[in-house]
């Protein structure tokens, strides 16, 4: 007797984490435990002393969640242990834990259990459970190629134009392409990349590593078959690119000129660097964290600019963060036919269901939620003004990693709820939301239906 009544609560809790989306949160977790151990060696510090434990954690959530905040710096502060470290977990969260795991799985067994594969649908957000190997495959040898490219050119800029060292050139050019096709933002310079503000190769490599990441592998593998026939475009591509290529071109234009005239960011640059500066900012808002100029020096036009930008993100199953692209622009969508009076969503040739524009709202909600919530908390806790402690938010929501330079001057208590934004911000608010959620409840009947005043 003791056996079937204990036999119900081992089965609840067996079926604790079955939901994909748990397990994906679950994962990440653990990365981040791991890394915060291994950061925590006195190997990993330059002065062989053991880091502070916050410090650590922020900076291990900051690497597998893909952000590029700190609180120290990377160059001076860890080792080559403990830059290594950093760029390990940078790269398995760009690719996502949960891919690199059933890469694993794949390899060694040839096997993939139906459970696996939904766990890799829910990291990868495919369309579809057919040919997860393939899948993950394709992604995998992407990634390695696009960093490997951006790696190359990098290294070879280093030694022909400012005279590096060939192992140095390697380590830079590997450490910054890795860091910029994950949308890290993570630099072994104590500037960032403002001393490249000026250069075309660099800044150029960097940021097309950082939009080619950002743009979702589900969208790359698309245009690589189809990029002559827009009319074939998914909903997903479609939304994808041409957002895409419209916020970087508003992004450059305002903060250009805003900055333009500003003495501490543009204001010494002739006019071709004013443009690629402004287009590299514009780039990392989307949302890498690299910066070649002082972004604490910017001014508030194109810090609430970023502000935007950080928030809407990059595509969807990319490196990128924030909310996405698609649900900013199923969104709009939904309003575009609302005003028009249509009962129906439709892209290009497609019709969006109705459970689409539900998790784009839900998704737009709980992120704004998370936002003004913490940019509240943290406004308590700091003495800072408004808007840049809502820059900081917002970058780590959107695991951007870019800085109005407070990161550095917060309390414990300040880091921590970064932490938790970053981390939330990366698997995502719905994904989050789901996991918490022990099991999915079916209502059994429906209520009479009654229509409410909107507005």
């Amino acid at each position: 007797m003791i056996g079937l009544r204990g036999a119900p609560g081992r089965r609840r809790k067996a079926e604790r984490f079955r939901h994909p989306a748990q397990v994906v949160v679950l994962a990440f977790g653990v990365a981040v435990a791991i890394g915060t151990a291994l950061l925590s060696l006195p190997a990993a510090t330059r002065s062989g002393e053991r880091a502070d434990f916050v410090d650590a954690l922020f900076t291990a959530t900051s690497a597998v969640c893909v952000t590029g905040l700190v609180t120290v710096d990377t160059g001076s502060y860890w080792s080559t242990f403990g830059q290594l470290v950093i760029l390990g977990l940078i790269q398995a969260g760009g690719l996502g834990i949960m891919t690199l795991a059933t890469l694993f799985v794949v390899l060694m067994s040839r096997r993939l259990g139906l459970r696996t594969q939904l766990v890799v649908q829910a990291e990868t957000k495919t369309l579809s459970l057919a040919d997860i190997r393939r899948v993950i495959r394709n992604i995998v040898i992407f990634s390695l190629v696009t960093e490997a490219i951006a790696a190359v050119v990098l290294i070879t800029r280093f030694m022909t134009a400012y005279d590096k060292p060939f192992g140095a050139a390697v380590y830079d050019g590997v450490f910054h392409a890795i860091s910029a096709f994950n949308n890290a933002g993570f630099s072994l310079n104590s500037d960032n990349i403002m001393g490249f503000v000026a250069d075309p190769v660099v800044s150029l490599t960097v940021a097309t590593a950082v939009i080619v990441g950002g743009l979702g592998f589900p969208v790359v593998f698309e245009l690589t078959r189809s990029w002559r026939r827009p009319r074939d475009w998914s909903v997903m591509t479609r939304i994808t690119v041409w957002l895409t290529v419209a916020l970087l071109a508003i992004g450059t234009i305002v903060i250009t000129t805003a900055e333009r005239a500003n003495p501490e960011t543009m204001g010494p640059l002739d006019g071709e660097s004013k443009l690629l500066a402004g287009f590299f900012a514009s780039a990392m808002a989307r949302t890498a964290g690299f910066n070649s100029v002082d972004t604490s020096a910017m001014t508030p036009e194109s810090l609430f600019a970023t502000d935007i930008l950080m928030f809407i993100g990059g595509g969807s199953a990319g490196t990128a963060g924030g909310i996405k692209v698609t649900t900013f622009g199923l969104l709009a969508f939904v309003i575009w036919a609302e005003m028009r009076g249509e009962s129906g969503i439709n892209v290009g040739h497609r019709r969006v269901p109705d459970s689409n524009h539900r998790q784009a709202l839900a998704i737009a909600l709980l992120g704004i939620g998370m936002v003004v919530t913490s940019t509240f908390v943290l406004l308590g806790l700091t003495g800072h003004a408004l808007e840049l402690v809502l820059f900081e938010v917002v970058s780590a929501f959107g695991t951007v990693g870019l800085s109005a330079g407070i990161t550095a001057d917060l309390p414990p208590a300040g880091d921590l709820l970064l932490i938790a934004l970053m981390f939330a911000g990366r698997t995502g608010p719905l994904t989050m939301a789901s996991a918490l959620a022990l099991k999915r409840r079916t209502r059994l009947f429906e209520l009479p239906e009654e229509r409410t005043i909107v507005g």
